[in-house]
């Protein structure tokens, strides 16, 4: 049965693709994603395949078989607000961009729906579908479990997977950890405005900022082991609208990763202490928001076995390899942290090497000849998943 789920996932190549590219040609970002609801739901209903909508998160949820066990699929929907220079005949131009590959997670799905629903009768259980908003900004998959989409039936283990933009076509790979925690934050920094001619008579936020920059790379290079996995990046540095003006204001947002969780919890405190040590030795007020706060993705290394083993199944030649642990983050720990979960990732890769670019890269170009595979492997995993849990 495994193998001959990949070729019925092959015989879909070209609506797979179809999907995949009206999806990118209309990319929507954030947890309001009213088209791209509207289409995943449209694709249910052509396959007779009911679905529920979440209006408040932009989630869509369906359910193919009955009782039992359930097992969820997962995938991400939103894009990035980034404009597209891909040159992709499809590209996007309402200045956003799917720079990440949901639109073929979304695309993965929708085929991995109509093959459970082709073997609907084979199910040992009930297989849920989860098409979710809001993975860039770390709030999607919080806002479906507060909209208890892990609940009515209940879910008793999920599984997700990711495209690789920069990895080679059929290879798959996994790890007990493969995304690390992340911990955003903003700084705003208040000084006194001037002329720039008379810096003395201001307190100047862009020479704080500077300093602070500088202090917490150290937390990395000096107060971290070697031997730890950590990473601290500022992003954004905004500041001024002119060049003889010392501005009120300056903002610094970046990000912490870390897999350990004590790790994490010192280099956050440390961060607060730098931040309000230089800024109080520059004569500035700092705040720090927080913007996002998501534990390490954790799989269970039973079931990781399990999908291994399902992937195996399909296609021997498939390169499965346990090494996958990446200093990214992903929101779907939050369901991983919930029940068991695995989460893997799929080689996407241009058959010409010298064409990759990583992912939220604008010019990033994905291979379409991951969509059945990817199907094949969502469909196969959960049929193999409630049969051997039924």
């Amino acid at each position: 049965m495994s193998s001959g789920l990949l070729k019925e996932a092959e015989d879909m190549h070209e609506k797979l693709s179809i999907w995949r590219r009206t999806l990118h040609r209309n990319p929507e970002v954030g947890l309001s994603l009213p088209e791209t609801v509207k289409f995943v739901k449209e694709q249910f209903e052509e396959a007779g395949v009911d679905c529920m909508i979440y209006e408040e998160c932009s989630c869509i949820t369906a359910q193919i078989g009955r009782g039992g066990s359930c097992f969820l699929l997962r995938s991400d929907m939103d894009a990035l607000p980034m404009k597209e220079e891909s040159k992709e005949s499809f590209a996007s131009q309402n200045g956003c961009m799917h720079s990440c590959g949901h639109d073929l997670h979304t695309a993965i799905l929708l085929g991995a729906a109509r093959l459970l629903k082709a073997h609907e009768h084979e199910l040992k259980g009930t297989v849920k579908l989860l098409f979710q908003s809001g993975e860039e900004i770390f709030e999607g998959a919080q806002a479906a479990i507060d909209a208890r989409v892990l609940e009515n039936p209940h879910v008793d283990a999920a599984f997700a997977m990711h495209v690789a933009s920069a990895m080679t076509n059929n290879v798959v790979i996994y790890g007990h950890y493969p995304m690390a925690a992340v911990y955003g934050f903003r700084i705003t920094l208040k000084g006194q405005g001037a002329h720039g001619s008379t810096p003395q008579l201001g307190v100047d936020p862009i020479n704080t900022g500077i300093h602070i920059h500088l202090a917490l790379q150290e937390l990395i290079s000096r107060e971290i082991s070697s031997t730890e996995e950590a990473a601290l990046t500022i992003g954004r540095f905004a500041a001024g609208s002119a060049a003889n003006i010392i501005p009120e204001r300056a903002i610094l947002e970046g990000t912490l990763r870390a897999f350990r969780p004590e790790i994490k919890d010192k280099l956050v405190k440390r961060i607060h202490e730098v931040v309000h040590s230089v800024a109080k030795a520059y004569r500035t007020e700092a705040e720090i928001d927080v913007l996002s706060s998501v534990p390490p993705v954790e799989c269970d290394e039973e079931l990781n076995k399990e999908v291994v083993d399902s992937i195996k199944k399909l296609d021997d030649d498939i390169n499965v390899l346990p090494l996958y642990h990446v200093m990214g983050s992903e929101d779907f720990a939050f369901i991983s942290e919930k029940i068991p979960a695995s989460y893997f990732c799929i080689g996407a890769g241009l058959d010409d090497k010298s064409q990759w670019y990583g992912q939220h890269n604008p010019n990033v170009r994905f291979n379409e000849n991951c969509l059945p595979l990817g199907a094949a492997i969502y469909a196969g995993t959960a049929m193999d998943w409630l049969a051997s849990h039924s």
